[in-house]
């Protein structure tokens, strides 16, 4: 019945309207047609479209995977007040590093910025305006916007300047704040609080691969993945630089990443520095070797004391546990770890292995501290917005970082403007998940000041989220206040309480500070 009234409805309508179908008709065919990936025979072919004022997502993480010949082709067209929408903003003298220093860049929006010091000082004397989105949050905006979803809620954030608004966008030149970021609605779901975040859009993304076919599948390579698959499906339009373009069919089907329908222009770059952000190795163990007895004393009392925080640290991992590692004392616990345990990095790998040998290094693996790792057997590698649905979905078991500061409820600051924020503020809030939150940090400041506090002074990372604290003088776990349940050999209560700037309860059970065998 309903098709046959349909049916009648259609023939009754006016000549006028199928006119007006048909024209429609013909513009979605027309669009449909554009959507054919296009190989540029250059990147300048690639990116002419791109003018001033555009909005642009950047694939990559620190140095890793980013887009070389599309951002240094964009310096050489003088395209400016460009907003980018990036992880990172590279280095001084490469990446987009490169765009910021020609000035070219109006707003930024990404999650850590701390390598780029023309960065900071563009931001803070208001030449550059920086939207601060926790990694995971980034991630999520950029592949909601690429599924047709609108906004959607997240634990991350909640009751820190994200949430609450105040982080500053822009400066003025006497440094005083010109715009603050705006609050943000919160909603509580299964009585848990959770954020409203936005999807984010862009007319253009600039993607890096490792190959494509003449169609336009796209496969990438280890942690070079990050943010580009979810960047190059979400923008506008995508325009995608390989290393290598293949004959249609020579990539298998099943191991195509980023179907063509994703992908308007795309090129072979001319060629690719790899840069490497921070090489780390290893030296090969020679048996008899003697160890380094040229470093001074000073700094041979903050490796000893960082080892006992990382000794003990290390007690509580237990095999076939995932766990992520957070850049410092943390990344140090796996020298004491068993093999046994699968280490997370929230740019894309499970199953990190160490630092590699000369011989091992390789610009597309690398940590979430951008240092060279290496992969174990049985490792996997998956995009950034994959990762920090693993982070945020609860299923990791363990957490490890460090902190500036931790308050007697479990507060966390470990961020500051201009400089870190990453994917921190995700791991934390993993904690409403189920993930236990470890902080690794030493007891006090530099200057002597107390790192467990009664209310943070900094800006907040996450609230109420952390279980345990590890320093070298006292392990404390954190339930509805502090309670000390282990203390440094040689020293007393009476001296504990006094480098501590918040009162702690101590456990019946008390012991010295366990150490790994």
């Amino acid at each position: 019945m309903n098709f046959m009234a349909n049916s009648l409805h259609l023939k009754c309508l006016p000549r006028v309207v199928f006119r007006r179908l048909d024209i429609q008709l013909s513009r979605q065919l027309s669009i449909s047609c554009e959507r054919k990936a296009k190989l540029c025979s250059d990147v300048f072919d690639a990116i002419k479209d791109i003018k001033d004022g555009s909005r642009i997502f950047v694939g990559g993480f620190g140095l890793c995977g980013i887009p070389e010949n599309c951002i240094s082709a964009l310096v050489k067209t003088g395209v400016k007040d460009l907003t980018l929408v990036s992880n990172n903003a590279g280095v001084e003298d490469f990446g987009l590093g490169l765009l910021l220093r020609t000035k070219q860049v109006k707003r930024m929006i990404s999650s850590y910025v701390g390598e780029n010091k023309e960065f900071a000082k563009q931001y803070l004397s208001g030449e550059l305006e920086l939207e601060f989105v926790p990694q995971g949050t980034l991630a999520e905006r950029i592949r909601a916007k690429a599924a047709g979803i609108p906004a959607f809620f997240t634990p991350t954030g909640y009751q820190t300047l994200i949430h609450l608004g105040g982080t500053p966008v822009k400066y003025n030149s006497d440094q005083t704040v010109a715009i603050h970021s705006a609050p943000k609605e919160e909603r509580f779901f299964n009585g848990k609080p959770y954020v409203m975040e936005e999807a984010l859009s862009a007319d253009f993304a600039l993607v890096k691969a490792w190959k494509a076919d003449r169609a336009g599948n796209l496969v990438f390579r280890k942690t070079a993945s990050n943010f580009n698959p979810a960047m190059c499906r979400a923008a506008d339009f995508s325009i995608v630089e390989v290393e290598e373009i293949v004959d249609i069919g020579d990539i298998p089907s099943d191991q195509i990443q980023v179907p063509a329908i994703y992908v308007n222009n795309f090129f072979k770059g001319k060629e690719f520095i790899k840069k490497i952000e921070k090489r780390v190795v290893r030296k090969p163990q020679t048996e008899g070797q003697k160890q380094n007895t040229t470093i001074d004393e000073k700094k041979l009392k903050a490796i000893r004391l960082r080892e006992v925080i990382a000794k003990r640290a290390a007690l509580e991992l237990k095999d076939d546990m995932y766990v992520n590692l957070g850049v410092g004392i943390p990344v140090l616990v796996t020298q004491y770890c068993s093999d046994k345990i699968h280490f997370h990095s929230e740019n894309g790998i499970i199953g990190m292995g160490p630092y590699p040998l000369e011989h091992e290094v390789d610009a597309d693996l690398i940590n979430a501290g951008k240092e060279t790792v290496t992969e174990l057997p049985g490792s996997s590698f998956f995009p950034s917005d994959e990762s920090f649905a693993i982070i945020r979905g609860g299923h990791l078991d363990v957490t490890m970082l460090g902190a500036m500061q931790v308050s007697g409820e479990g507060d966390l600051a470990n961020w500051m403007i201009p400089g870190r924020m990453g994917g921190a503020m995700d791991l934390v809030f993993s904690h409403i998940a189920g993930t236990r939150v470890v902080v690794t940090m030493e007891h006090n400041s530099k200057n002597g000041e107390s790192k467990i506090v009664e209310n943070c002074s900094l800006p907040v990372t996450g609230r109420h989220c952390v279980d345990m604290i590890i320093t070298e003088k006292a392990v404390f776990q954190v339930n509805n206040g502090l309670t000390l349940i282990e203390i440094a050999d040689g020293i007393s209560l009476e001296e504990l309480q006094k480098c501590t700037d918040c009162k702690f309860n101590v456990s019946p059970d008390l012991k010295p500070i366990q150490q790994i065998c």
